[in-house]
């Protein structure tokens, strides 16, 4: 009997073995499943986040973005600085990459990106030292023009009509809009009832790349606003010390715009202006008379003059009201530093040389030889 038993116990706990066996290589093979799959899994949702991390941010996006990268930038400052101006979704992907690709001589500098550029593009660009992208199309908007005059060549450019554009820059929703998005720039002084357009003289006169065949009409409209927001910032702490609004110098310097030929006339003007400014003598600008007779002419007659209009400078002491157009870099300039002169008068001759003087009688003189 008791070798029976024993032999019983060993049969029992050979098959207790074998059992525990199973249940192990079971375990074994279901975890062995489980970190496959998870494995396999991590290993997907890791492509699908670096193949997502390396397409463009927007592919629809126009608005240029100003990137500066100083001179001994690594790869993780230049990766950092991109994604955090938007223009990479991510810095650390972007950095592998182009170590993966032994991309490197990246070029210090400041660059002007787009939220729809891939990561080539990119690195093409950080590269060459330029933008490495071809637009589908610009849209050059001269110095000097209105805002009705924009909305032309905005119409001849793109498939908006004018009456389109003219609508949205009018419309309070979209003057609302860019008040909030450029705050120190646009401000409330572009409400005054007696301004023609809001935004006369907010459209920044430059060339626009747009990297697709239709972009959206606030887009365009919304990249000349920014630009001239980018443009006046630079100025902030001269218009501090002078104790100029943005909308004053908008103001003044679109004067200067329609008024002079040359960089050197900018200056003297300016000076011209200031000095009458300070008298509380109207400008008695000729253009800011063609602006308030809405119409081009090529020469301003004594009973324009009398027209009953805020711009009217030989009616209205000061500043008009508001822009009689886009001023470029050069008026903006003239407008900080003007010359120093004790002018008060001015006039072009037929060749379109301006001719100064201090006094009524000097200036009485010149406007006589300049008509011969």
């Amino acid at each position: 009997m008791g070798t029976n038993s024993t032999n019983q116990d060993k049969i029992n706990k050979l098959k207790e073995r074998q059992a525990e066996k199973k249940i192990v290589r079971k375990i074994t093979l279901t975890i062995s499943g489980i970190i496959v799959a998870l494995a396999l899994i991590l290993g997907i949702s890791m492509y699908f986040y670096v193949s997502s991390a390396l397409k463009p941010v927007d592919e629809n996006a126009t608005k240029s973005i100003k990137v500066e990268l100083p001179i001994g930038s690594s790869i993780d400052t230049i990766a950092q600085t991109l994604e955090n101006r938007g223009i990479i979704k991510n810095a650390k992907v972007f950095k592998y990459y182009t170590k993966f690709k032994n991309e490197s001589e990246f070029q210090a500098g400041t660059y002007k990106l787009t939220q729809a550029m891939t990561i080539d593009e990119i690195i093409q660009s950080l590269k060459t030292g330029k933008v490495y992208r071809q637009p589908v199309f610009t849209i050059t908007i001269p110095e000097g023009l209105t805002i009705d005059e924009i909305a032309d060549r905005v119409a001849k450019s793109t498939n908006y009509s004018k009456k389109e554009f003219m609508d949205l820059v009018t419309s309070k929703a979209f003057i609302n809009d860019m008040k909030k998005k450029y705050p120190n720039t646009v401000t409330k002084a572009v409400d005054n009832k007696k301004i023609r357009y809001a935004l006369e003289g907010y459209l920044y006169p430059s060339t626009y790349p747009f990297f697709e065949q239709n972009p959206k009409l606030e887009e365009i409209a919304e990249q000349m606003v920014a630009q001239t927001d980018e443009v006046v910032t630079s100025y902030s702490a001269q218009l501090k010390q002078k104790h100029m609004s943005v909308h004053k110098f908008l103001t003044f310097a679109s004067l200067l715009e329609r008024e002079a030929t040359a960089k050197t006339d900018r200056e003297t003007i300016a000076s011209v202006f200031y000095n009458r400014l300070d008298k509380k003598m109207p400008l008695q600008t000729d253009p800011t008379v063609l602006y308030a007779l809405g119409e081009h002419k090529s020469r301003v007659l004594y009973k324009d003059l009398e027209v009953n209009n805020p711009y009217n400078t030989y009616k209205n002491t000061g500043l008009p009201p508001g822009p009689i157009s886009n001023a470029g870099k050069e008026s903006l300039e003239a407008t900080i530093n003007p010359a120093e002169t004790d002018y008060l008068y001015f006039v072009a001759d037929k060749k379109g040389i301006n001719h100064f003087s201090k006094t009524y009688d000097e200036h009485l003189n010149k406007v006589e030889k300049s008509i011969k």
